[in-house]
């Protein structure tokens, strides 16, 4: 787990070293341990560097094969990268490292541009082929790993970076508010589908895509994955008892896969299913000496702050080394600034700053760690899937219960310079329309796990865990265990108020108490019930000098919302109020 970057020209300039280390400056905290930079005239690459496989020298990027004329930035794990190694030195490739860097680039000579296709794991890189001057970038099939693209000089320089503010480091950059971004920032609960994000000047590379650039400034994109929700005659009458032994099967080679490292590797706990079971599969597999973690907040407006009733449970009944973080509101507070300042975009989820001062802690302990994120996207835990089972009209019921907002209110909210037409709306419509699902849940599902999961709490354990030099793998978002659920008929996974089949697994393997409690968010109440010092400094952001000369919301809006926080609260349980203020803050961190 690292961070890259660097700079391509395509003109006869040569690449700015200056730009390339001002972007892995900003992203010293990804790669700790060491960074570098190779610059061969028009391209250079940059990287900082977290050891977690071969922890000497030899696995230092970027990456420079001189026999293969390939050079390498990568930000990840592969997490076969030994059964791959074998099989590329049956083909006569040397290595001179121990690390899944070093095959990545042996895999790319060997395979091209499919080389994607064979690795399990997650990642963003790009290579630079020294003779042909061609750039290829890719990212892993489900967006575990960002990647952040921007042009400048009419075009003539594109700039990427793993941190979207490392490319704002760099000049040249438009920094103004992309509408459209906006738009789903308000409206899909925060979620910025690529290529867009909230900054006009920026893009992101979509997930499960390879990106290539010819010398002259030429692109064409591949998109390599995409699960299909389809199923055969078999698959429909394969037996809920069948599917659960296939389900077991999978994650727990998923979270074998995980433990992959040359340092030892923990377990973010929550007390939940998902992280619950993640402990139960390793301690199955013979896993000794877990060190896991949970993190508490005080109570506010009579709602709990933890759940370390239910991770203590867990952490007992397998005997793991578990440490509990509780968090003072004024801590939380505290740190509520360098949160937002390790953002890659805007984020409202509550959680962030959880997960940020987590990730603090458990740095001191361990370097990485296995988390419970994407469940309920694969396995179908939320609470909009059941109603669409039984509905008419599978885009509006979607939206009904996911949007924090209509087109109408998103009017009503910002200046009209950023009113356009209802982005959101027809984007769920135009990813509803396509094949290969047959079902409004199953098409629920796919925008999930293929949109929403990457640019909602992916990101966010990505960024947050980072923040602090932390890797988090997430075996649920295993490309293969993804497909296998895409492949379930959706009663199996609907019952037992959802995640039925993982519900069934995680019985034979997890005390039931866990299993049976009402469904648990990451409680950060504080930043639900906004008020005393959380008020105050939203009140100040909201109506600072920055934000008044921005523009972006309307006066009446603001006002209206600080006039009584609590009456504004989303159907997805969050602050109308902290959404907004959290917008400015992050501009004013960013853009002033």
């Amino acid at each position: 787990m690292c961070g890259i970057c660097g700079e391509v020209r395509f003109d006869s300039g040569s690449a700015s070293p200056d730009s390339i280390a001002a972007m892995c400056e900003v992203m010293r905290s990804r790669g700790p341990d060491a960074g570098g930079v190779v610059v061969r005239d028009r391209v250079g690459l940059g990287h900082r560097r977290l050891r977690i496989i071969d922890l000497s020298a030899r696995g230092a990027q970027p990456m420079v094969d001189p026999e293969l004329g390939l050079s390498l930035a990568f930000n990840g794990c592969i997490y076969n990268y030994r059964e791959l190694r074998e099989e590329l030195s049956g083909k006569g490739y040397r290595f001179f490292s121990d690390s899944d860097t070093e095959v990545i680039l042996k895999a790319y000579a060997a395979w091209g541009t499919e080389c994607v296709e064979r690795f399990n794991g997650m990642f963003a890189f790009v290579i630079h082929e020294r003779d042909t001057g061609r750039v290829v970038m890719a990212r892993d099939r489900l967006g575990i790993k960002p990647l952040y693209l921007a042009e400048t000089d009419g075009q003539r320089v594109l700039r990427f970076a793993s941190s979207l503010p490392a490319l704002l480091a760099t000049p040249g950059i438009d920094r103004s508010i992309d509408p459209v971004a906006l738009h789903h920032y308000m409206t899909f609960h925060a979620v910025v589908p690529p290529p867009y994000t909230m900054i006009k000047g920026v893009r992101k590379l979509p997930p499960a895509t390879v990106a290539v650039f010819d010398p002259d400034g030429t692109r064409s994109d591949r998109l390599y994955w995409s699960p299909s929700f389809e199923r055969t005659a078999e698959d429909i009458a394969t037996s809920a008892q069948e599917w659960e032994a296939r389900v077991h099967d999978a994650l727990m080679l998923a979270v074998k896969r995980r433990m992959v490292a040359d340092v030892p590797v923990g377990v973010l706990l929550s007390g939940g299913v998902d992280s619950s079971l993640i402990v139960g599969l390793l301690a199955e597999a013979g896993q000794t000496g877990l060190k896991t973690f949970s993190v508490g907040f005080e109570s506010v407006g009579g709602e709990e702050g933890n759940e370390f009733f239910y991770s203590d449970l867990i952490s007992r009944h397998f005997g793991t080394e578990h440490f509990k973080i509780q968090v003072p509101t004024a801590d939380m507070i505290a740190a509520l600034p360098a949160t937002i300042a390790a953002m890659s975009e805007p984020m409202v989820s509550h959680d962030n700053v959880g997960f940020f001062l987590l990730s603090r802690e458990v740095r001191k302990h361990v370097r990485v760690v296995q988390s419970g994120q994407g469940a309920d996207e694969i396995f179908a835990g939320y609470h909009w899937y059941p109603p669409l089972a039984s509905g008419n009209a599978d885009v509006e019921d979607y939206a009904e219960a996911f949007f924090d907002r209509d087109h109408a209110d998103f009017a009503k909210a910002v200046h009209p310079d950023f009113v356009g037409a209802d982005y959101s709306m027809a984007f769920v419509k135009a990813h509803f329309a396509r094949p290969g699902a047959n079902s409004a849940v199953d098409r629920a599902l796919r925008i999930d796990t293929q949109i929403m999961l990457a640019d909602d709490p992916v990101k966010r354990v990505d960024n947050m865990t980072m923040a602090w030099g932390l890797e988090a793998r997430v075996p649920f978002l295993d490309h293969e265990l993804v497909e296998l659920a895409a492949r379930i008929p959706h009663e199996h996974k609907l019952k037992h108020e959802g995640k039925g089949v993982l519900k069934d697994v995680a019985r034979k393997v997890i005390p039931a108490e866990v299993i049976d409690r009402p469904k648990g968010y990451f409680p950060v109440p504080a930043l639900k019930y906004i008020e005393g010092p959380v008020f105050e400094m939203v009140n100040d952001a909201l109506n600072a000098k920055a934000a008044r000369e921005r523009g972006v919301f309307k006066n009446s809006y603001i006002n209206t919302l600080l006039a009584d926080p609590r009456d504004h609260i989303t159907k997805l349980r969050g602050s109308k109020l902290w959404q907004i203020a959290l917008l400015e803050l992050w501009l004013q961190e960013n853009c002033l």
